[in-house]
């Protein structure tokens, strides 16, 4: 959040925001430290056990009327508040989890072949992405040039087949050894908690690239974040058993033993394109967990660092309003998708908003809110001119 410039760090409480950087100084001065530099970076490097204490903290101020009374100093109006990046983006790495997706988009682009490859089964999927351009929700997005396959060749221009994705992002906190993998039962000690993200996609720049060697420039140009990011410990009612697995898993990535505590989540996504509701997107519908995935981003030893955010990839559930992405919606454009106001989509249009939000269930019914990351497209900025004629 920011004040006068300053930024702080803050806590959504209802239609309020928390200053949790001038609270602590009163109410808990022995972290008061990690809030200090208006970021998330310093609580996540602190570890698990600092991430529980202020979580308990926190969630007791807030749920005790009388604490309430004493924050009031601290409570900000929401509308006065200008949301910036929470924390400072380490590494990008997108996975390709959700098995209703994949199979989607292997039907799309491949018909009447099998639409999952060989190994998508056997290991969560994914690529690296670029860090810098993780942007936080408002931001607007400009439509991206890139090389893309036309009937009269290939060209270079503004991408016309411009997508949404609906995913969740998990932030690291404390980072790894190089050399050490993590397993799945420290996924927890790495992991401090949660975000929506939209991964913009350019479909036509990413077809054309993504052979031999996968999504690249079709990818890399925005992704956005909310400005919210909620613990795990703030999850604890939303974990669930996830989706049946139908390979047998190696051991690094089998959660499904004797003692195994599986992190498949019920989180349910909302995505509106210009105010209309266009999907529901279920997590709980997810081959892949959040502990799997980072079990094997880290399995061949890559280390963590504090700050790295990894992505669940587009999250999509069997129904057709279940989908989280246009390509899937409009089936790769061959059914535009029709919207309430009388207007059709394939891909996104210059003036688009896309606003992608989610909630969890929380203890006593009730209902843990993610936040949102909203996104408007902004027209191709104008193109670099070619070098002159030698």
């Amino acid at each position: 959040m920011a004040d006068g410039g300053a930024a702080r760090v803050g806590v959504a409480a209802e239609d309020r925001v928390l200053d949790l950087t001038a609270a602590t100084r009163l109410l808990l001065p022995e972290h008061a430290a990690l809030f200090a530099g208006g970021t998330l970076d310093a609580l996540l490097a602190a570890g698990r056990g600092t991430w529980r204490e202020v979580h308990a903290a926190v969630a007791g101020w807030l749920a005790d009327r009388v604490s309430v009374r004493a924050l009031e100093p601290f409570l900000v109006p929401a509308g006065d508040v200008t949301m910036r990046l929470p924390f400072t983006v380490a590494d990008y790495v997108d996975f390709y989890a959700s098995e209703h997706h994949a199979t989607n988009v292997g039907r799309i682009f491949r018909p009447g072949a099998e639409p999952l490859a060989p190994s998508w089964r056997h290991m969560p999927l994914g690529y690296h992405g670029r860090a810098g351009t993780v942007v936080v929700s408002g931001t607007p997005v400009a439509r991206p040039r890139g090389q893309r396959r036309t009937d009269d060749g290939v060209v270079f221009g503004p991408s016309q087949r411009l997508d949404v994705e609906a995913e969740l992002g998990f932030v690291v906190g404390m980072p790894s050894r190089l050399g050490k993998p993590v397993a799945l039962d420290a996924f927890a000690d790495h992991v401090f908690g949660v975000c929506v993200v939209n991964d913009w996609s350019a479909r036509d720049v990413q077809s054309w690239e993504t052979v031999p060697l996968g999504p690249f420039l079709g990818k890399s140009f925005a992704t956005s974040v909310s400005p919210w990011v909620v613990p795990l410990e703030a999850l604890a009612h939303a974990r669930v058993s996830p989706s049946p697995r139908a390979s047998r898993l190696l051991p690094y990535l089998d959660d499904t033993g004797s003692g195994a505590q599986p992190w498949g989540l019920d989180i349910d996504f909302v995505v509106r394109l210009n105010g209309h509701v266009v999907s529901r997107p279920p997590f709980s519908s997810m081959y892949w967990t959040g502990a799997q995935m980072l079990a094997h981003l880290t399995s061949n030893g890559a280390s963590l660092r504090t700050g790295d955010l990894f992505a669940s990839g587009t999250v999509s559930g069997p129904a057709p309003d279940q989908r989280g992405s246009l390509l899937e919606l409009s089936w790769g454009g061959a059914e535009p998708l029709s919207l309430p106001d009388g207007t059709s989509r394939t891909f996104l249009e210059d003036g688009d908003e896309v606003v992608i939000s989610a909630t969890a269930p929380g203890p006593a019914g009730s209902t843990v809110d993610l936040g949102e990351v909203r996104g408007v497209v902004h027209p191709s900025p104008p193109a670099v001119p070619g070098p002159s004629p030698g």
